[in-house]
């Protein structure tokens, strides 16, 4: 028989999946630390909390894989209690249940006040927008709306996640200014759809009524947008970016494929030339933006002529910035009745035409940078170089600035202007101007 662990209970949270699940992990981590627990981000502790995704199959099977590591963990006496929460757990929690019983406890994604419980922590009401941040210092995730109420067929978010909940622009005020005081520079505002924020509570779409009132936070000095959707943009969230200079000339809205019949399936509710005029806007109404998009390959009933109708959109629209992801066939989404007749290897290839393309284009748009300086945002120091980004980048995903820390001394988290000296596909290499 194993002996329990005799030192004092540490809770690791690990989190998986996207942004929104790091928002939750941190809130997740504010409320334990309040309620005076010990709590760690990935890092040792005889507690752990799972923050799963159960997006696509990828995410899945990382997430199931993450459950039996430290189900075997428990079962070997090197962890006391294991916790499960986030989009998988509420997605399957069934099937977890009977197929790894060695677990605590799961849970759901609107159930954090009976985690804490489980936890010996009280759910405090006041420390609402109130979170222990895991990202570097000078930018944090603002969850601006839970859930969503689009049909898309591919998508199981609404499943996990439920419907579209805005949260009123007072809080989130409140919540910038405390990150503000912690020595948070950027905001990056994420949901699942941030074109569809305020209808619930404002019977409007209030998107840029919020930029307004974020831009107003003293030490905030940049606002980026993430996931949009391609109809119902609220153009007037144009216009502010333009004249607004805390508002990155950045979006990112995920446009997922452009031939109309594939569009038309997947229930986007728009059209290649609707969404081709949309883009046309952005690049009028706001120029030097960037675009960042995602693309689906291989979904079901893409015929080469769709796949050459989206490649040939690539080319022509020149994207700043672009992911491509291939096609996973999601339980009781609208398009699991279809069949998933697109090979496996025929998605993968295509999703590698995509990105070739991509690369070239973002050779091609980075070659132009050389000679040109920008303002940056030191995010870290790695190896030699210090990492910066441009307004044009977001963390993660995109370009990175890349500057010699054995010829120059910068501050992680401050904001200098840098001239770029050179560039590959995805990087920039610069010095301070």
């Amino acid at each position: 028989m194993r002996t329990k662990s005799v030192k004092k209970n540490k809770i690791n949270v690990i989190t998986l999946g996207c942004s929104k699940n790091t928002y939750d992990s941190e809130v997740l981590m504010g409320q334990l630390k309040a309620s005076g627990k010990d709590v760690v981000h990935e890092q040792e502790g005889n507690i752990v909390v799972i923050n799963t995704c159960g997006f696509i199959d990828n995410a899945k099977e990382e997430s199931v894989n993450t459950i039996l590591e430290y189900a075997d963990k428990k079962e070997r006496g090197i962890v006391d209690k294991v916790f499960v929460t986030g989009c998988l757990s509420e997605r399957y929690r069934p099937d977890l249940e009977k197929e790894i019983p060695n677990i605590d406890q799961y849970f759901g994604t609107t159930e954090l006040p009976l985690l804490l419980k489980a936890l010996g922590a009280d759910y405090k009401h006041e420390l609402l927008g109130e979170r222990l941040t895991t990202t570097p210092k000078n930018y944090a995730y603002l969850k601006i709306a839970e859930g969503c109420d689009r049909p898309c067929s591919f998508c199981a978010i609404p499943l996990m996640r439920g419907k579209h909940v805005s949260q009123p622009i007072e809080k989130l005020v409140k919540e910038a200014e405390g990150l503000a005081r912690n020595g948070v520079k950027e905001l990056i505002l994420i949901a699942q759809d941030l074109t569809y924020y305020g209808l619930d509570l404002y019977k409007k779409r209030n998107l840029a009524e919020l930029l307004e009132a974020l831009a107003k936070v003293d030490g905030i000095e940049w606002i980026r947008l993430h996931y949009a959707f391609p109809s119902g943009f609220p153009m007037d969230v144009l216009d502010l970016m333009k004249k607004e200079p805390k508002i990155c000339n950045y979006i990112d809205i995920p446009l997922q494929h452009i031939s109309d019949s594939i569009l038309k399936s997947m229930k986007r509710g728009t059209t290649q030339e609707k969404t081709t005029r949309l883009l046309k806007d952005f690049r009028e109404r706001v120029p030097g933006m960037t675009i960042r998009t995602t693309l689906i390959v291989g979904y079901p009933g893409e015929t080469e002529e769709d796949f050459q109708i989206l490649k040939d959109w690539v080319q022509e629209m020149r994207f700043e910035r672009l992911g491509c992801f291939t096609y996973s066939h999601e339980e009781n989404t609208g398009a699991f009745a279809l069949e998933d007749d697109v090979p496996e290897e025929v998605k993968y290839a295509r999703q590698q035409e995509i990105m070739d393309i991509q690369s070239q284009i973002s050779w091609d748009l980075n070659q132009e940078k050389i000679g040109q300086s920008f303002k940056c945002v030191i995010d870290r120091k790695e190896g030699q170089y210090f990492v910066g980004r441009t307004e044009f980048d977001s963390p993660d995903v995109d370009n990175e600035v890349l500057i010699d820390a054995t010829q120059y001394y910068l501050k992680t988290g401050e904001f200098v202007n840098i001239k770029i000296t050179d560039a590959t596909e995805f990087d920039l290499y610069g010095e301070p101007a």
